[in-house]
């Protein structure tokens, strides 16, 4: 739920990077850090646990324009991808505003994506949220890795597997290579802005 702080005119808003272990969620935010360094405020913030290297998530407070007047300010969290993160990762999602689903475009982990999505959906449903409401945006990473001869899946696959009943936006991307990271961030910022939008006229 977005925070409106009437003192500073600000609305904060929480968006999670979310998605099974190594799919590319820290190499997003990685980019968007680099990329969008102006609209950028403050360091990226990693909280570091043993055990593998896409386990820490990254807070990073983005200028957006205003709304009712209002400036807009976003948080972008990563949440770590490993099963045994269970607890974490419910932790990070609460009082998220939106979601960015990070699917993994290798053929192997095609059940690990399958799984995260539906450990979103639970750890959704226990704040009382509904995956079908939630502002989502699917992004199928690793696109890039069909030079090097990887087998990935098709986007078809993907988005049956994934999407066939969410139908929420999807993007094909390389978070490596920046391709897909802007656009992927941009329409969940949208549905975001939408619905707080929407939340403020139903509330003023």
């Amino acid at each position: 739920m977005a925070i409106v702080n009437l003192k500073k005119r600000q609305i904060e808003c929480k968006i999670v990077y979310y998605g099974p272990g190594r799919c590319g969620k820290t190499t997003n935010l990685e980019y968007i850090h680099k990329a969008f360094k102006n609209q950028v405020k403050g360091d990226m913030v990693s909280i570091n646990t043993d055990g593998d290297r896409t386990l820490f998530f990254d807070f990073l407070p983005l200028e957006l324009g205003k709304l009712k007047g209002c400036d807009v300010r976003v948080q972008l969290y990563t949440v770590p991808g490993q099963v045994r993160y269970a607890s974490t990762r419910k932790l990070v999602l609460r009082g998220a505003d939106g979601v960015v689903f990070v699917a993994d475009s290798l053929e192997v982990r095609r059940e690990k994506n399958m799984l995260a999505l539906k450990d979103l959906q639970q750890n959704l449903k226990e704040y009382n949220v509904s995956i079908f409401k939630i502002p989502l945006v699917m992004q199928y990473n690793k696109r890039d890795l069909t030079d090097a001869n990887i087998t990935l899946m098709p986007l078809e696959k993907m988005q049956h597997d994934l999407n066939r009943q969410l139908k929420v936006p999807s993007f094909p991307g390389s978070a490596l290579k920046g391709d897909g990271v802007g656009k992927t961030l941009n329409a969940c910022l949208k549905l975001v802005l939408k619905s707080i939008q929407n939340e403020l006229n139903l509330g003023g």
